[in-house]
């Protein structure tokens, strides 16, 4: 199969085709349908790698019309290939290189998302863009109106326009944001129909139902959470779950295990699943039911942590209990859940004992070694020492 790499631009196309380890045909054009005579329905099956972007899903299906193989390659690894090394920003280079790691079967393949989920995120894209554009122009509202002299109260935004009716704003005030309050209201209207067709994805897929399950998981966090996981199966566990999304600590570990430092979550994948995720967690750690186990369990930590700490865990929990409610097709439990958390805090206590126990053993020895009168002195510094050890890779 013939070997082909794209780079995908704004304004062209870098064309490159090698074989065995040679360039033998290179161009650049302007839109895909120029490379037909290349890469068309007539020609010779090729296997064509090109970076994820805007446009990949539109040229991935039209490259399957056309009876080849594309590959989509994931941005975050591209460089282990060679994109970007060269130290300059040329198409052509880039596709050439994407070529040849297609040659070496040696590329980085990112997930192309099923066809009922890219419509999902579509409608999410346009939700998010009119909730954006509805908060600048309440914030503004709100400036003109102090400016005025006038602080209007606070309210959730599909409340503004009421609220702003009823204000002690002045005449010209009021003629002076009319146009905004316009827009503001056609606003509402194009969101309560986007949400509608999103609630209508709702009652055609059943996992959205299942997710919206859990306390602080509404529709738009679950439709977000769906359609970037998209199939629950290409994960092995929860943690790979977290890792995709971001949530996960960074980490530098060198020089054996004893050097391992933990960081702050690598923030890799989707930023609005994340974000939305994150939005999650808050509303479950202010929820008024203190038996939910989720809310327990995060309380605990912010014992120690602190909330924002507490917050990114259990956002990054929440993504793995989702994933396994919708990998074993369950709803939330919260027996189920408490049982879990539970078995983990009693696993931890024992790992602590245990770690416990060796340390002692350690401090004893070190006494004996050192002719130490007081037995209780090195091991109360060496147990501080791995408290505080433990403590950070929280």
């Amino acid at each position: 199969m013939r070997s082909v790499g794209l780079d995908l631009g704004v304004r062209h196309i870098a064309y490159c085709e090698v074989a065995d380890g040679k360039v033998v045909d290179r161009t650049t054009v302007k839109s895909l349908s120029q490379l037909v005579s290349r890469i068309g329905p007539d020609c010779p099956a090729a296997r064509v790698a090109f970076e994820a972007c805007r446009e990949g899903w539109h040229v991935h299906d039209k490259l399957v019309e056309w009876g080849h193989d594309p590959r989509m390659l994931d941005t975050t690894r591209v460089r282990q290939i060679g994109v970007g090394q060269h130290k300059r920003k040329n198409d052509a280079i880039d596709a050439e290189v994407i070529a040849l790691a297609v040659d070496a079967r040696r590329i980085p393949e990112a997930h192309v998302l099923s066809p009922d989920r890219r419509t999902l995120r579509a409608q999410l894209s346009v939700r998010g863009a009119l909730v954006e554009t509805r908060s600048q122009y309440v914030t503004t509202i709100r400036g003109l109106a102090r400016a005025a002299g006038v602080l209007l109260p606070s309210c959730d935004p599909e409340n503004f326009v009421a609220k702003l009716e009823k204000s002690a704003l002045d005449d010209s005030t009021r003629t002076l944001v009319a146009p905004l309050v316009t827009i503001l209201r056609t606003l509402e209207t194009e969101l309560d129909r986007v949400e509608q067709t999103l609630s209508g994805f709702a009652e055609r897929d059943p996992i959205l139902n299942l997710c919206a399950t859990v306390p602080g998981v509404g529709l738009i966090v679950a439709a977000t959470y769906v359609s970037v996981i998209d199939d629950a199966k290409r994960f092995k566990n929860a943690h790979a779950v977290g890792a995709y999304l971001g949530l996960v600590p960074s980490e530098a570990t060198t020089g054996g295990p004893d050097k391992r430092r933990l960081g702050s979550i690598t923030k890799h994948g989707n930023r609005m699943a994340r974000a939305m995720l994150v939005q999650a967690a808050w509303t479950i750690l202010r929820l008024r039911d203190r038996d939910d186990p989720l809310k327990r369990w995060a309380e605990q930590l912010v014992k120690t942590r602190g909330k924002r700490i507490a917050v990114v865990a259990l956002a990054r929990k929440l993504a793995g209990v989702l994933w396994a409610m919708w990998r074993d097709g369950t709803v939330y439990d919260r027996a189920m859940q408490a049982e879990q958390t539970a078995g983990g805090v009693r696993l931890s206590a024992r790992q602590q004992q245990h770690r416990a126990d060796v340390l002692e053993r350690a401090a004893k020895k070190l006494q004996r070694k050192a002719g130490v009168t007081d037995p209780q002195r090195p091991a109360r510094r060496v147990k501080r020492r791995a408290a505080s050890s433990e403590m950070s890779l929280v």
